[in-house]
């Protein structure tokens, strides 16, 4: 007798379905996954084995054979056990299929017939509702998640018993329900605001336009300046995610197994800072089996660098592609995967090992070839893909005695919003959304420059030696400062300013 039921599978952020098909025949007792599985899924036979007997029902004393269907693709992960045990038991028609052909199943099995949490369940709702299926049913660590997407009905289980009742009928379990906007409204609090930072006001400054124009900016300074705590308070003035973004983010937090149970939405943008000692495989994602880096993580927020030149060279390089295309690819014999990765890059750095080159309070104990060869560690081509390289001095003791006139989060993001407005109005029908991602048929419609502009962007090139790909970086910033000031047209002082970011291509290197 062969029957089926209805699972999922992860490939980069996105489910597709998964059909359990249950065939018992005559023979030996034998109990046999086929369908590319990984050996998690072929582990997966002693559980349910266990976790259906534990549960009060029979197993089959036939050869059982499961196929994952479609079988050319990797199947991996502990989803598929209830799936697998809800297949088995309608293979002794102890559940009915009609019924269970209406909805996705998914859930990992103890040995004693509980259910536990598994990743990617919001992208597997959203497949369900897809397939116009009646509703998931999924473990009840995993239902707050799978709440988020409407018109289907999400069926929490703790217990294999708990299916087995449901599909027949003999009890009730209501969909979970939750208030998805009130849930996305509560989850909208940072515990940051600018108003804490002392001081640092031309710092605040090129954070402001970074936000502004989604640019990536590189602070250079002594160790307690603040830069990581500069950081920190970027994503308090970017724009309020919305609710489609938090569900893209989500995704991906879902997918790495990275949601807690009481965490369903994102309603914050992210804040990832991985320590320097990363692989370029736990930066930029990967695997055996390919699982989202931390510049996926960092979708729509932003990515924190700190002590940029500790990084090793091979992970730092790995970030151009995502720094310009927004996307990941990873590909594997077993799969290819696609991630989003539209995130900001926020980098820090000491100018020196001993961090105070050029400090005007504690003396310098670098030689000049360590200095250089310090800095150097940064590539050209890297650098040219920041936007803003700022320089963060320590802090003045009466700049922190003095800091009750600083402006708060929520002043800052109301003039970076109407920025932004401006931008959307730009690029309607453009693709782009931010200056950041202008290309280089925008730039000339949307970033002319008088002549006393151009005359400073070619004293620039010619005494800072400024890339071509700089150069593109030099008049976006411009473009973001006039819209910050509501100006139509890029000025000569926006293209002071923005020039003025660049000078650390001179200094550094």
């Amino acid at each position: 007798m062969i029957v089926k039921a209805l699972s999922f599978s992860i490939v980069g952020i996105e489910s597709y379905p998964i059909t359990v098909e249950v065939d018992t025949a005559a023979g030996l007792p034998q109990f046999s996954i086929v369908g590319l599985p990984d050996a998690s899924v072929k582990e997966s036979k002693d559980r349910i084995k266990a976790a259906v007997k534990n549960s009060g029902y029979g197993f089959p004393k036939h050869h059982v054979t499961v196929n994952l269907a479609p079988a050319d693709i990797k199947k991996e992960g502990t989803g598929f056990d209830l799936p697998i045990a809800v297949g088995v038991l309608m293979a002794q028609e102890m559940v009915p299929e009609e019924i269970t052909q209406h909805y996705l199943i998914t859930g990992e099995l103890s040995l004693d017939g509980g259910i536990k949490g598994v990743p990617g369940v919001l992208s597997a709702a959203f497949e369900a509702k897809t397939m116009g299926l009646k509703g998931i049913i999924c473990p009840k660590d995993n239902a707050l998640e799978a709440a988020m997407v409407k018109e289907i009905a999400v069926i929490a289980v703790e217990r294999l018993s708990d299916v087995v009742e449901f599909l027949n009928g003999m009890r009730e379990i209501p969909p979970f329900h939750v208030d998805r906007e009130a849930f996305f409204l509560a989850a909208s609090h940072y515990p940051f605001d600018f108003s804490e930072i002392s001081g640092q006001a031309q710092a605040k400054r090129a954070l402001e336009i970074a936000a502004a124009g989604g640019h990536n900016i590189l602070m250079i300074g002594p160790p307690g300046a603040g830069k990581t705590m500069l950081a920190q308070r970027l994503c308090t003035i970017l724009p309020e995610l919305t609710f489609a973004e938090a569900i893209e983010t989500t995704k991906i937090y879902s997918v790495a197994g990275l949601l807690g149970r009481n965490d369903a939405l994102l309603g914050t943008r992210p804040f990832r800072s991985p320590h320097h000692g990363i692989s370029d495989v736990g930066l930029v994602g990967g695997g055996q089996t390919p699982k989202p880096g931390e510049i996926s993580l960092a979708h729509r927020g932003v990515l924190f660098l700190d002590e940029l030149p500790e990084f090793r060279k091979n992970v730092l390089e790995a970030l151009r592609q995502p720094l310009e295309e927004g996307t990941i690819t990873i590909t594997r014999s077993s799969a290819t995967a696609s991630y989003p990765a539209q995130f900001m890059l926020v980098a820090a750095m000491n100018p020196c090992p001993c961090g105070y080159y050029g400090s005007s309070q504690r003396p310098c104990r670098c030689s000049a070839q360590q200095i250089r060869q310090y800095q150097s560690r940064l590539s050209g081509p890297l650098l040219d893909r920041i936007d803003i390289h700022i320089e963060v001095p320590a802090v003045r003791y009466r700049d922190i005695r003095q800091n009750k006139f600083a402006e708060s989060s929520a002043v800052i993001k109301e003039r970076i919003g109407r920025a932004r407005l401006v931008q959307a109005e730009r690029f309607a029908d453009q693709g782009s959304h931010v200056n950041a991602r202008l290309t280089d048929r925008q730039i000339k419609e949307f970033c002319p420059l008088d002549e006393e502009g151009q005359r400073l962007i070619e004293m620039a090139v010619d005494k800072l030696g400024l890339s071509a790909r700089a150069y593109t970086r030099v008049l976006k910033v411009a473009r973001t400062i006039a819209d910050l000031e509501g100006r139509a047209n890029i000025m000569p002082p926006h293209v002071a300013e923005a020039i003025q970011y660049r000078t650390l291509d001179r200094n550094m290197l």
